[in-house]
């Protein structure tokens, strides 16, 4: 392997920072990163409520921004790396840009589309099925996620 990997759990820490900004802007706390070649080349936070847009999820723009970076749509050499479990949207444009692994932290047991609720990464009627790792400092992510909600009500 020529290039230096960057470990997951380091990796995260840049999506747990994007989530924190986003709690911090109002947003619900979820972070996303890409890694390509070793380093991160996308990071967002969810942008929902800033933009009025019900597709600015933090792993689209974060999918939306590395494809600009490489130029091109498919990302199958890239780990999306997600503090919260993926929803059907995100599971779908993670499997549309064909990611290469996807690795998130916090389940998601009422929209999760990665493990929780479906699992589409895994469904063989579908063309592409990225290797998934779940669990990476899902403590933190779910933490996050708590305490933005416990302020809440």
């Amino acid at each position: 392997m020529s290039q230096q990997q960057i470990p997951d759990d380091v990796a995260m820490s840049e999506a747990l920072a994007e989530a924190r900004a986003a709690g911090a802007r109002g947003e619900v706390p979820v972070g996303a990163v890409v890694v390509h070649e070793g380093r991160v080349i996308a990071r967002r936070g969810n942008e929902r409520e800033v933009s009025g847009d019900p597709t600015a999820h933090a792993e689209v723009l974060a999918l939306r921004d590395a494809a600009a970076v490489l130029g091109r749509w498919r990302l199958d050499d890239c780990t999306l790396l997600v503090t919260l479990e993926p929803c059907l949207m995100c599971a779908g444009a993670l499997l549309n840009a064909r990611i290469g692994r996807l690795v998130y932290g916090a389940a998601d047991l009422k929209a999760g589309a990665t493990a929780s609720l479906y699992n589409v990464c895994a469904d063989p009627r579908l063309n592409h099925n990225p290797p998934v790792q779940h669990g990476v400092r899902a403590a933190e992510a779910a933490e996050l996620l708590i305490t933005f909600f416990a302020e809440r009500r």
